[in-house]
């Protein structure tokens, strides 16, 4: 009955996921949606929350949220995109954030290399492009 139910199955695998990412980047005391808006905040300062929320593919509420707590921290800022428009809001990475900024890259390839181990290479990527192609029809 479950081998063709989606919904069970992909949440099965998003809880083994989430649980591998979990403990990779504890080190650092992040959750894993922290440290991805910190490595691309670090590889793109400047974004504004719109673009941010696009390119991790999450609601511009969630992101805030997300920046609230990594500004908190100490992680990020927020300055004006420009006086015309006082709404966009540019995010940039803090030193803090640039100090971690080698060693979120080194989780990040090593949980890429982890999953090349485990699924293979080709099967990983057509795993993740058939994820995000399904999620934009849906």
């Amino acid at each position: 009955m479950f081998e063709r139910c989606l919904y069970f199955n992909t949440n099965h695998l998003a809880r083994n996921i989430g649980k591998v990412w979990k403990e990779a980047f504890a080190e650092l005391g992040l959750a894993p949606a922290h440290a991805y808006l910190l490595r691309l905040t670090i590889q793109q300062p400047g974004m504004v929350q719109k673009e941010i929320a696009e390119e991790l593919r999450l609601e511009k509420s969630t992101i805030t949220r997300f920046i609230d707590k990594m500004e908190y921290d100490g992680y990020l800022t927020r300055q004006n995109a420009n006086s015309e428009n006082q709404r966009e809001i540019r995010i940039f990475p803090t030193t803090k954030a640039k100090d971690i900024g080698d060693r979120l890259e080194q989780i990040g390839n090593s949980l890429y290399q982890r999953m090349i181990d485990t699924l293979e290479e080709s099967k990983l990527k057509d795993l993740v492009s058939n994820i995000r192609e399904s999620a934009n029809k849906l």
